[in-house]
Formats: structure tokens, sequence, C-alpha cells
């Protein structure tokens, strides 16, 4: 009885092996199956660095070192197709720029001047932007893979938060807080194309950094111009 019963067991764990295996295909295969129909978003968090060109300078202008711009935040994919190939992405952002130039800002009484100087060991202005972009996209993706091809253009407005200038010369060292003159809006188109990970972008400011401001009688028009390589998170 014994020996019967070992011998119907032997022949029992084959099947038994059998059965579990055939079950984990079938669950791994209905897990695929979820990925592939699920509605996937693509691009939504991200971050990028920058360089930053100023354009429309005043004579005697010019930039020294790298002006460093550093961003990141949230755009909410909303594909427009069937495919998900097509989408609009609003958003919310936070930007970060390092101006590293020879424009001197001072203020006294609560009137900002500039001036041209090359006396200087350090000069920046940095500034600190809420942004609202909202892109159009097109792409190649699929629910399979992140690899795929992209082109992204939209429309961005920044909101300045804060702003810092720092002059430090060989005799002296002036500091302006929330210069009143910078202007507290700032808009412009962007578009990018990538692929993977690696995504260029290019934007344009379409007002000037300054309101008002001018030196030996010329209005300050400066336009940022940047240069972007950008990372999507998910």
């Amino acid at each position: 009885m014994i020996k019967a019963g070992l011998l119907y067991i032997l022949l029992l764990l084959p099947i038994a092996g059998i059965w579990a295996q055939t079950e984990e295909t079938e669950k791994k295969e209905e897990v695929k199956k979820v990925v592939v129909d699920s509605l996937y978003r693509e691009d939504q968090f991200y971050v990028s660095i920058a360089y930053n060109l100023l354009t429309n300078s005043p004579a005697g202008f010019s930039q020294n070192s790298f002006s460093l711009g550093l961003s990141a935040g949230f755009l909410r994919d909303i594909p427009l197709n069937k495919k998900r190939t097509f989408a609009i992405a609003p958003g919310l952002g936070y930007t970060f720029n390092s101006f590293r130039q020879n424009m001197k800002i001072m203020e006294q009484e609560n009137v900002v001047n500039y001036s041209i100087s090359s006396d200087f060991d350090r000069n920046k202005l940095e500034t600190h932007y809420l942004d609202i972009p909202i892109e159009v996209r097109w792409r190649t993706s699929t629910p399979e893979s992140h690899k795929f091809w992209r082109i992204y253009s939209g429309f961005k407005f920044s909101y300045l938060m804060y702003s810092k200038s720092v002059f430090t010369g060989s005799s002296e060292k002036i500091k302006v807080f929330n210069n009143s003159d910078l202007n507290k809006i700032q808009y412009g188109p962007y578009v990018g194309i990538g692929y993977n990970t690696f995504n260029a972008y290019a934007y344009y400011g379409l007002n000037p950094l300054f309101k008002s401001g001018e030196i030996d009688g010329e209005k300050i028009k400066i336009n940022v111009f940047s240069f972007l390589v950008i990372f999507y998170i998910l």
C-alpha cells in the first residue's frame, strides 16, 4: 500500500508542476496584456539644464563664464488620438537662471542704475521663476517601450518670484535684491526634438528682461535665448 501511494504521488508531481507552470504563464500573459492595453501617459516629470544667451544687448555689454539655467516641473500629458502619439500637455514648473555678464547693477534711494564695468571679480544676476508651459506633442511611443522619437513645441509664461544681483569689485561689493526694473512676466515659444533620454530644446523670450533701464542713454532691451537639454523622468 505504501509503495502504491508513493508511486501515485510520484506520478502526480510532474502533472502538478505542469499545471503550476501553466497557471504562472497565464498570469504573466494577463499582466502583460494589462500593461499593453493600459492608458499610458508620457513625459510628465522633467528636469533640464540650459545655456542662456542674452541677445539685443547694449553697446559694450558682454557675457562671461557660463550663464546657467536649471528647470524642473510637471506636465499633464493628455493624449488626443487612439494611438496616444499626439497630445497636449499643460504644466507647472520652476526655473533658476544665473546670468554672468559685465553690466553693473546699483540701487540708490530705490532707483536702479546700470553701467558697463570691467573691474570686477564676480558679477551675476540670478532670477527665480514660476513657469506655466503648455505643449503640443508628437511622438512615436508605444506601451511596450520608452525609446521613441518626439517633437514637442509650446509656449511658456514665467512669473518672476525673486531676483538678486551681485557685483564684487576690487574695492566694493554691491547686492540688489528684487530689482523693480525687471519685468515680472516673461513669455515666449520653445521647440524640442529628441530620442529616448536625450532631448534638445530652444526657447526665446519675446519680451525684454528689463522694463526701462538705460546705459548712457541707450535703453536695455536684453532678451533671453536658451538652449536646453531636458530629461524626462516619467
